[in-house]
Formats: C-alpha cells, sequence, structure tokens
C-alpha cells in the first residue's frame, strides 16, 4: 500500500499523466466541443421573424396560382365563351411556356454572378412588376370576338413563365437560408403553411368575388339554354350578366395583384440570403452537365417521378372541382364554401403533418396522400350535400402533406448530392428548376387531357345545364383518374432510398465538410480582417 502510494506519488512529481487528470482532459475537449457545437447550431438558427417573412413572400405567387387553377377554366368556358378544345389549347401551351422556363431560367440564374443583394433576390425583384401584369390582362376580357383564344393563351403562357421564373430562386432560396436540416424544415413548413394560406385567401377571395358571375340565378328561367354571342346582343339581361362577370373577375385580378407588391418588399427586407455551401474548392460545372447528373442521380429521379404523378393528381382534382360542383354535383350554388373548407383544412393540417413528419419521417407521413382515394370515390359515387363537405375536409388533409413533402425532401437530396459530390457549385438552381419543369410538364398535360375529354363529351360553353356525358367525364376525372394516379405516385415512394437515418448521416458528413473545408465567405472575411 505505502509503495503504490509512493509509484503515485513519484509520478505526478514526474509530471506524467495519471489516470484522473486523463479523464479530466477527456471531459473538457467534450465540453468545449459540445460549446462549439452549440455556437454552430446558434449561428444556423433562422430567426421566427425571417421564416415569416420568407413565407409570405412566396404567398401572392400562389394565391394567383390558387385562383388560376380553381377558377381559370370555367372562366374561359363561360365567360370567355372558348370551345373546350380551345380551353385545353390555352392550358397546356400555358404550362408548357412555364416548364420551358425553368430550365431556360435555372440556367440564366446557375450562370448569374453574386450581387450586394444576393444571387436569388434580384431575379424575384426583377419578375414581379411584369407578372402582375400578365396576370390582370390574364382575366381581362378583350372586345374582339375572333382571336379571343389568342388573347389569353398570350398571356397566360407569359403569366406561367414569369411565375416560374420567381417561384425558382425563391424554391431555392431555401436551401441557402441555413445548413441545418431541421431549421431548413421548419422554414418550408413556415413557408408551406402561408402558401396554403394564400391558396386559401386566393380561392376564397376569387371565389367570393366571382360567385355570382356564376350563380343559378340565370338558370332559373331556361335550364337548356345555351348563351352564345349571337343570344347575347339580343338579351339585355345576359348581356348584363356578362357584363357584371367581367367586372367582377378584373375586380379579383387588381387585389391579387396588388398582393404581389406587399409581398415582394416584406422578402427583401425580411431574409437574408445566405451560401452555407460555398467552399474554396468548389468548382462550377456547365448547366448542360449538370442536369444530366442530376437526371441521373437515383434519389432526385424516384422522387420527381413520385410526386409528378401526385401533383397531377391534385391539379386535376382542383382544376375540374368547380365544374363537378356545378354541373354534375347539383352544387352550384354550395362551390365557394367547398374549395373554403379544401383550403381551410390543408392550412390547418400542414403544421400537423410538420409534426407528424419529423416524429414519423417522411416517407410514413406520403400515406397521407392516399387519404383523398376512399372520399373522392364516394363523392362521385353517392353525391351528397353532407359528403360533400367531408370529402372537402379530408381533401384539404390530403392536399396539405402533398404539397409539403416535396419541397420537405428535395433539400435532403440536394444534401445526399452534394455529399456525393464534395466540390460541385451551382446544382441546387439546377434540382429546383428542373423538378419544378417536369411539374408543370404533366400538370399541363393533365389539365390538356381533362379539357379534350370534356370537348369529346360535348361540353357546350355557356349552358346551364350539361349532357350525361359530360356528367360522366367529370365523374371519372374527379373520382377515377387521380385516385390510380396517386396509387402509381406512392408506389414509386416506396424505393425512395433517403431514410431519416440516411438524413441523420448526411447531416454529420456536411458538417464535417464544412469544418474541414472552411467557406469562400469565411475566407473573405478572415482575408479582410487581416488586412484591416
Amino acid at each position: 500500500m505505502a509503495c503504490t502510494g509512493g509509484r503515485d506519488t513519484l509520478l505526478q512529481g514526474g509530471q506524467l499523466v495519471s489516470p484522473a487528470p486523463e479523464k479530466t482532459d477527456t471531459l473538457q475537449e467534450q465540453q468545449t466541443e459540445g460549446q462549439s457545437t452549440e455556437n454552430v447550431r446558434l449561428e444556423d438558427q433562422i430567426s421566427v421573424c425571417s421564416k415569416l417573412c420568407y413565407a409570405i413572400g412566396g404567398a401572392p405567387n400562389q394565391v394567383a396560382s390558387s385562383a388560376t387553377s380553381f377558377f381559370l377554366q370555367i372562366y374561359l368556358l363561360d365567360i370567355a365563351q372558348i370551345t373546350p378544345f380551345q380551353a385545353s389549347l390555352v392550358l397546356l401551351v400555358g404550362k408548357a411556356c412555364g416548364a420551358t422556363a425553368d430550365p431556360v431560367g435555372g440556367y440564366f440564374i446557375s450562370k448569374s454572378k453574386r450581387t450586394k443583394i444576393g444571387h436569388l433576390m434580384p431575379w424575384m425583384l426583377g419578375c414581379t412588376p411584369f407578372t402582375i401584369v400578365a396576370y390582370f390582362f390574364l382575366w381581362y376580357l378583350p372586345p374582339f370576338v375572333t382571336p379571343k383564344v389568342v388573347w389569353h393563351l398570350a398571356f397566360y403562357s407569359i403569366f406561367q413563365a414569369l411565375s416560374t421564373l420567381f417561384q425558382v430562386p425563391y424554391s431555392a432560396l431555401a436551401i441557402f437560408l441555413s445548413p441545418d436540416q431541421k431549421e431548413r424544415d421548419s422554414a418550408i413548413a413556415y413557408r408551406m403553411t402561408l402558401e396554403i394560406l394564400g391558396t386559401l385567401i386566393g380561392a376564397t377571395l376569387q371565389g367570393q368575388i366571382v360567385a355570382s358571375a356564376h350563380s343559378s340565378d340565370h338558370c332559373n328561367y331556361n335550364h337548356t339554354e345555351i348563351i352564345h354571342p349571337p343570344n347575347l346582343q339580343q338579351n339585355s339581361s345576359s348581356l348584363q350578366a356578362l357584363s357584371h362577370a367581367k367586372k367582377v373577375y378584373m375586380m379579383a385580378a387588381g387585389i391579387i395583384g396588388g398582393l404581389y407588391i406587399v409581398g415582394i418588399i416584406i422578402l427583401f427586407f425580411g431574409v437574408k440570403e445566405k451560401d452555407p455551401y460555398a467552399l474554396k474548392s468548389d468548382k462550377t460545372f456547365s448547366f448542360c452537365m449538370g442536369l444530366s447528373i442530376t437526371m441521373k442521380y437515383g434519389p432526385y429521379v424516384k422522387l420527381v417521378g413520385s410526386f409528378l404523378l401526385i401533383s397531377t393528381a391534385v391539379q386535376l382534382e382542383q382544376g375540374n372541382f368547380v365544374l363537378f360542383c356545378t354541373q354534375a354535383a347539383g352544387l352550384r350554388n354550395h362551390f365557394q364554401y367547398l374549395v373554403l373548407i379544401i383550403l381551410v383544412s390543408a392550412a390547418a393540417g400542414t403544421p400537423f403533418w410538420q409534426w407528424f413528419l419529423n416524429h414519423f419521417g417522411k416517407k410514413m407521413a406520403a400515406g397521407g396522400i392516399a387519404l383523398m382515394i376512399p372520399f373522392s370515390i364516394m363523392l362521385v359515387t353517392i353525391p351528397n350535400l353532407i359528403l360533400a363537405y367531408l370529402v372537402a375536409f379530408v381533401s384539404g388533409l390530403s392536399i396539405a402533406v402533398a404539397l409539403l413533402l416535396p419541397w420537405s425532401m428535395l433539400p435532403d437530396v440536394v444534401d445526399h448530392f452534394r455529399v456525393k459530390n464534395p466540390h460541385s457549385a451551382g446544382h441546387e438552381t439546377i434540382f429546383y428548376s428542373s423538378y419544378v419543369f417536369f411539374t408543370k410538364i404533366s400538370t399541363g398535360f393533365g389539365m390538356g387531357i381533362s379539357a379534350s375529354s370534356l370537348e369529346i363529351a360535348g361540353y357546350k360553353p355557356g349552358m346551364c345545364k350539361q349532357s350525361s356525358s359530360v356528367v360522366v367525364a367529370l365523374k371519372i376525372l374527379i373520382g377515377g383518374v387521380p385516385p390510380v394516379l396517386i396509387v402509381l405516385g406512392l408506389f414509386i415512394l416506396l424505393f425512395y432510398p433517403i431514410s431519416e437515418k440516411s438524413r441523420k448521416e448526411t447531416k454529420l458528413a456536411l458538417e464535417m465538410l464544412r469544418k474541414n473545408n472552411p467557406s469562400t465567405e469565411d475566407f473573405s472575411e478572415n482575408e479582410q480582417g487581416t488586412r484591416l
């Protein structure tokens, strides 16, 4: 015992490291690392104010998209009184122009240089005033009759292209808010909640303002009357109804255009753009090469393939719901309230789905999309007012998760790609622009097929009561095609490889990448500090 005590004393006197000091040093190192990690996490946090400003900035674009999704088709058919084939041409070509703007916009954005206000902000600022003008004239009914379809085709195409040039940098902005996955997911949840509220505002505002243009009052005197231009000239009440419809649609367009101005001001002053991925060793590859690489990237291909089908199903539901209520379900006086229920449910459901995917995983949350299937089938087979409101509520919950998930999962794909390609730059906008491109192509194709189906079924513009074949076509477009597309999309999503475990591994890998490779921003700041 004495020898042991003497030996311990001798080791301490010889300044050799004993077990106790080793443990103390280890604890001190862990505490230091923990403090460093906490500091990094605090730096990566996004304030609630910034999240709200980011979310509000994109809401007006969603307001306008909601108004066009729910009401453009019925506006073209019943107010502009163009044929279903011409309406399908407007919808398909307009979406195609918007889709074409995605890779074009992605190319120029990836090539543009960073300015004092950021890399993405100038694009959003530049697009907004032209988007407002295009949206306003989309709902303007020109005095001439013959080339009316050309007018709406031109302005819908311009609006879709400009809306895309805003949406691509705005969506990509999420990846530049913070390198932390949870913070980005939180910001995206704020954004999706406000976008769904924007959808709610757009559909509600548009629906309440233009509801009088589609009321059943003018159908009471003759359920089989077809309102054509020659009849309008002979019928003063029909002329007054058309004049009233033009005014209310223009009023709604002006109000929504004003929301764009408010949104871009809040976004500009409330959000600071960062570049958390920029490394000194980054190398920018060409847009074509980047597009080729992303199109071969397995997780991205599976994610895009899945949500192309699901988003097409949601678009078919939105685009035909008002027509179905007014022409097939006998709910002409209730459609604006049903739309309101859908969007209130979607807005209220978004925080729940954000909580659900954080606790149970994003792939598990995708099962919520399937809620729409049985209820939409019930609606077309058992048309009932109470059932219609129940279907509207459940559909809203399903739409909420269908809108939230792709934008929550896309940053995970970008992170995963970054780990596999640690020194590539400029790929973020390529991922986002190509995703929006394929989504618009699929939804435009779906709506084009939808309007063409109504043409084949014999839809007559301005008729208060359509034929039985049109009713059957609308039932298929609401309760037949969307469930099939949703099932196929969820099946593809089963093979999506990024799990919650791999997300955590990716996060650790990115932290090591940033730790071992200082960012260009940090390098520039250090260099300036050295010069000072």
